[in-house]
């Protein structure tokens, strides 16, 4: 065999294999695809209990909500979030994100409606004041996403409004008190951080430190960026409610989340976990969200999920 004829083969058998890895690449990115789209829709209940109530307290259920990103026709979405109500929480904590479409609101709202019986907070998150728009994925791994001149805005103040007459309370930049089942909840609330809309309200007029065991602080924030844990850990809160993260969104089994969309370390991207600050320690449960930008329909490793989360007491 020739020099010539002897390359020419070696060229054949390297272009052979090129499409063969090639294909095979193309196959693998076609079933994660596929299964991301279906796991999108495996919604599932995350329960987590947590002894912080007074001591001699009943135990008190909370479900927290967030990343919805609604968009009409997600019918198994909307089934699902009906059916939340069957939990009976003691609290619904909607923590924003709500919105992924123009026209989600009256569906949105319509999915809700059993919820909105039960008491009830939400703050917003970015996307409840804008659509979201196509981004390159890549850029997640940049750091944080930034939103782009001239957004479309949605109508977040009739979804507020909404909210509102279904008798939740907003806590956009307010602290409010409440009382339920006997207990006082001190809620502080902010705009969503992601947006660097947060404006700090202190606590309800009426708490201060020697009730720390008779109230209940609560803070309630969209995006767990660390400057809001420090500050709402440093200011005696005994529990804090997040979003945003989607929990990774597409995460590698056994390791967990890539990105956290925030400043907050991968791992604590989704679940319970303690936050220090200084000489305090806050427990932060950070939603690994409910949906999907509808422009990234996929998950991976991260089913989407509401969380119900038992208070109990002190022992």
């Amino acid at each position: 065999m020739s020099f010539r004829d002897s390359l020419a083969n070696r060229v054949r058998t390297v272009g052979r294999g090129f499409a063969v890895t090639s294909a095979l690449g193309a196959t693998v990115g076609a079933a994660a695809a596929a299964y991301g789209w279906w796991e999108k829709d495996q919604f599932e209940v995350r329960q987590e209990t947590l002894p912080i109530l007074p001591e001699g307290s009943a135990p008190f259920r909370i479900l927290h909500l967030s990343d919805i990103h609604f968009v009409p026709g997600q019918d198994k979405k909307a089934q699902w979030l009906e059916s939340l109500a069957e939990l009976k929480p003691d609290l619904v904590v909607n923590t924003g994100d709500n919105l992924s479409h123009a026209k989600a609101i009256d569906p949105l709202i319509q999915a809700l409606r059993p919820l909105l019986e039960f008491p009830g907070v939400f703050v917003p998150g970015s996307n409840d004041y804008y659509a979201p728009r196509i981004k390159n994925p890549a850029g997640y791994f940049r750091g944080p996403s930034r939103h782009k001149k001239d957004p479309v805005k949605l109508d977040w103040p009739r979804l507020r409004s909404a909210f509102g007459m279904g008798g939740w309370i907003d806590l956009t930049n307010r602290a409010q008190s409440v009382v339920l089942n006997g207990l006082r909840f001190d809620f502080s609330g902010i705009d969503d951080p992601h947006l660097k809309r947060e404006r700090y309200a202190g606590w309800p007029r009426g708490t201060v430190n020697q009730d720390a065991r008779r109230h209940l602080k609560v803070g309630v924030i969209h995006a767990p960026y660390q400057r809001v844990l420090d500050h709402f850990t440093e200011a005696g809160a005994d529990l804090i409610l997040a979003g945003h993260t989607h929990g990774g969104q597409i995460c590698i089994p056994g390791y967990g989340a890539l990105v956290s969309n925030c400043d907050l370390p991968t791992w604590r991207a989704k679940g319970l976990h303690d936050w220090e600050s200084k000489e305090f320690t806050t427990p932060v449960n950070v939603s690994g969200g409910i949906g999907t930008s509808r422009f990234a329909p996929v998950r991976i490793a991260c089913r989407p999920e509401a969380v119900l989360l038992t208070l109990t007491a002190r022992s």
